[in-house]
């Protein structure tokens, strides 16, 4: 039975690293026999293992680091048809990923779930398995357990983690994608570094997710950063949402495909919309034009709200640098108060369905390095 302490433990190494006993020991303020102690039992649990000697001051020192086989995690993500199922490790890395149908009927689709999961974890101890995440578009109760709404998936009020995790006998959790993400970069990827970031994430819609203090901000119910559905035209088109005017109608991809559509564009992707306006195409200069300073406007407002040390845009285009990302880092200039302009680097990184499965997988591994499962 692992004690906070141990949690404490398995944070750190994930957060920093590998580290030798004593640079452990300093970090947590603990005792070199309360060290030794802790994390032999870490090793004789499988969860910890030593690495190499390192020269440090004086004799060699060996590195403690976390043993990527120690647990496993499967994330689930609903942003594609069909849905992509992984398997992740303690590390983060996929250890194996398949296609997944997806069911609009909840009670099927874990159904769906609650077959595909022995193949998946084939070759693995069945009680290495930690448990299962699930990220989709929408909003998620503060529980993680309940998809509140979706209207992608045409869910409403949906006990999603229950109907799953009964099915497969394991504790599950549900996350909206974009939140799912910024905790995979946290505790994998770009962010690993910083206790303050936002992750931005460009699709068919627009997400947001922020991390303060070194903890996912989530809001009293479920719903902080949704940036989205922020109503950045006052008399703007109406979206999805209900409301008339939001980000997600001026500055989605999805946005971006139905007005060049209207202007007698013929194209199905950013780079498509960029290459038009190369060309001259003033209808595409004008909607780039439109969706950048938009979403430009929405990212300085985060920043000022926040004062973030970065701000990272997930995107799913090859590249992120025409007509739409310099209007929207212009914009984010032009409205931040001169004592943050600048200070904030914006960082992109492009996604894949590996990307949002290891996203959905990271939310069940936070809850396991926390000791909530």
């Amino acid at each position: 039975m692992l004690t906070p302490t141990h949690h404490r433990i398995l944070r750190s190494l994930n957060s920093s690293g590998p580290l030798t006993r004593a640079e452990l020991g300093s970090q947590l303020a603990l005792s070199k026999a309360a060290m030794s102690g802790l994390t032999r039992e870490l090793i004789e649990g499988a969860l910890v293992e030593e690495t190499t000697s390192v020269q440090r001051q004086g004799r060699p020192a060996v590195l403690l680091d976390l043993r990527a086989d120690g647990a496993y995690f499967i994330g689930i993500s609903l942003l594609s048809r069909p849905a992509q199922i992984a398997l992740t490790d303690l590390k983060g890395n996929i250890f194996a990923r398949a296609a997944l149908e997806f069911d609009p009927d909840p009670e099927r689709f874990a159904d769906n779930v609650a077959a595909a999961v022995p193949s998946l974890i084939d070759g693995i101890a069945r009680e290495r398995l930690a448990g299962i995440g699930v990220a989709l578009s929408g909003l998620v109760d503060e529980e993680q357990a309940r998809c509140i709404k979706s209207t992608l998936l045409g869910w409403q009020d949906v006990p999603l983690a229950q109907l799953i995790g009964k099915r497969v006998g394991v504790p599950t959790f549900v996350e909206n994608d974009a939140k799912a993400l910024a905790i995979s970069e946290k505790h994998f990827g770009e962010a690993r570094e910083f206790n303050n970031f936002s992750v931005i994430s460009l699709g068919g819609g627009i997400g947001s997710a922020h991390f303060i203090h070194g903890r996912l901000y989530r809001g009293a119910h479920g719903g902080a950063g949704e940036i989205a559905h922020c109503t950045i035209e006052l008399q703007g088109r109406p979206c999805r949402c209900g409301k008339v005017g939001c980000l997600d109608t001026v500055a989605s991809l999805n946005a971006l495909a139905e007005l060049a559509r209207e202007d007698g564009l013929q194209i199905s992707s950013l780079s498509e919309l960029e290459h038009e306006a190369t060309n001259g195409s003033s209808a595409a200069i004008r909607i780039l034009h439109r969706a950048g300073s938009a979403l430009g406007l929405a990212i300085a407002t985060v920043i000022q709200i926040n004062d973030p040390q970065m701000i990272l845009i997930a995107h799913q285009e090859k590249s992120f640098s025409g007509l739409f990302a310099t209007v929207m880092q212009q914009a984010i200039e032009a409205n931040v108060l001169p004592r943050l302009s600048g200070r904030t680097p914006i960082r992109t990184e492009r996604v894949d369905n590996d990307v949002w499965s290891r996203g959905a997988a990271s939310v069940v591994a936070e809850s396991f390095l926390n000791g909530l499962i």
